[in-house]
């Protein structure tokens, strides 16, 4: 007797092949405590653009670099997935949060700017040597010192942090500061330069050190300090030194009583003193005191001193 076919879905070796395994998703609980990490990711676009002008100069021609999508991950999980290649990761120190940055360069980009930096042809050596060489070492410091710089620029529009690169290692299977179930928040920049494969540039934080700043790590609307633009700050300097204000001096202010007023007629006199300095009014503020008197044949008036500004609060 046949039976009916079962309408349970068949798992793991039975099926001939494993269970799909889910990525977790970024902003999980599990996966990562930080959310959403919008605001890093402006930050990695900004500096994937600025990283052009870094890597143009060392590979003579031109670059295209991109910002991948962030990743949080554990450590181990991390260096599995890069495997055995010839890589180095440089610590870049990030204050005032603690911990620090880990930049990892791939060997064989490194080995190529080498051989472009003597007059080669850019080509690494096959295969590629166990450990980095002095001139090597020389390029991954050159080149971390150009990432940290840029690195600051573009975290300046998010937060004051001041990274600087530090000690290098020739493996990042040999960093003892950091347990292999630590997370770490890995960004990812592709490099295109002409036919030549992409190649990956990975930093990672420390998702522990970036807690402290984990809300404006998720903010959607990020406030831009921007410097002044000069050319509008003239402009507007320009426009205001042309604003006019009226300028009237009061050489007396009689006072007469009521009934004199109402009897005024054509040619009566108003007698009127007034002392050594008058005041000169700009829109109703005192603005200077000085002198009746007269140049070139009009009547003008000599500013002995500039009156001290009021406070409006006093």
């Amino acid at each position: 007797m046949v039976k009916a076919a079962s309408t349970k879905p068949v798992e793991g070796a039975a099926s001939g092949r494993a269970p799909a395994q889910h990525a977790p998703v970024l902003g999980s609980a599990a996966a990562n405590p930080l959310g959403d990490l919008q605001a890093l990711a402006q930050v990695n676009q900004h500096l994937a653009r600025s990283l052009r002008t870094l890597f143009e100069p060392l590979l003579r021609q031109a670059v295209k670099v991109s910002a991948e999508a962030i990743a949080v991950e554990r450590f181990d999980g991390y260096l599995n997935g890069r495997g055995q290649a010839l890589s180095s990761v440089t610590m870049i120190g990030m204050a005032p949060l603690s911990g620090q940055a880990m930049l990892v360069l791939d060997g064989a980009l490194t080995f190529r700017l080498v051989d472009l930096y003597f007059g080669g042809p850019g080509l690494p050596p096959n295969p590629l040597p166990a450990e980095f060489t002095p001139t090597a070492e020389a390029m991954i410091a050159r080149i971390a010192a150009g990432f940290a710089e840029r690195l600051s620029g573009a975290w300046g529009e998010l937060a004051e942090i001041a990274f600087q690169p530090g000690r290098t290692e020739a493996n990042p299977a040999m960093l003892s500061h950091i347990d292999g179930e630590d997370r770490v928040v890995r960004t990812r920049f592709t490099l295109m330069a002409g036919e030549a494969r992409p190649i990956e540039i990975d930093l990672l934080y420390p998702a522990a050190s970036l807690k402290p700043i984990a809300s404006i790590l998720s903010s959607k609307v990020q406030s831009r300090r921007q410097a002044a633009d000069p050319t509008w700050t003239g402009s507007l300097a320009r426009a205001v030194m042309n604003v006019k204000l009226p300028v009237r001096s009061v050489l007396a202010e009689p006072v007469i009583p009521l009934a004199q007023l109402m009897t005024l007629k054509p040619g009566d006199i108003i007698p009127i003193s007034f002392g050594p300095e008058i005041p000169l009014l700009v829109s109703n503020n005192r603005f200077a005191r000085g002198a009746v008197g007269a140049s070139n044949g009009r009547a003008a008036i000599r500013v002995h001193r500039i009156e001290p500004l009021e406070d409006e609060d006093s």
